[in-house]
């Protein structure tokens, strides 16, 4: 089992950056992607971006391209998202979520809480 500890939200005016981090232990070795979803006020829970951990290719949501960008270090076993010209909309509480090979995803924090001011 993968162990993640999210960091990094905060209350943001529009246009604001933030960067969110991951870090992931216990079973790192076993890890296939890593990434990020978001549950904002009264929405649906969606993924916002996630990334590959050996080859890095990644996917983003199209409501957050260009702006995002999402990053790996795999020596520190961390998990990063810079978020830039942050929206009104991307106030959520961000979860990090590991997916191991073979398995479905798995997130087990409590969450950060992103606030963008307008």
């Amino acid at each position: 089992q993968v162990q993640l500890v999210e960091s990094g939200g905060g209350l943001v005016q529009a246009g604001g950056s933030l960067r969110l981090s991951c870090a992931a232990s216990g079973r790192t070795f076993s890890i296939y992607r890593m990434g990020w979803f978001r549950q904002g006020p009264g929405k649906e829970r969606e993924f916002v971006a996630h990334n590959s951990w050996i080859a890095g290719i990644t996917y983003y949501v199209d409501s957050v391209k260009g702006r995002f960008t999402i990053s790996r270090d795999k020596a520190k076993n961390t998990l990063y998202l810079q978020m830039n010209n942050l929206k009104p909309e991307d106030t959520a509480v961000y979860y990090c979520a590991a997916q191991e090979y073979g398995g479905s995803w798995e997130s087990g924090g409590q969450g950060t809480q992103v606030t963008v001011s307008s």
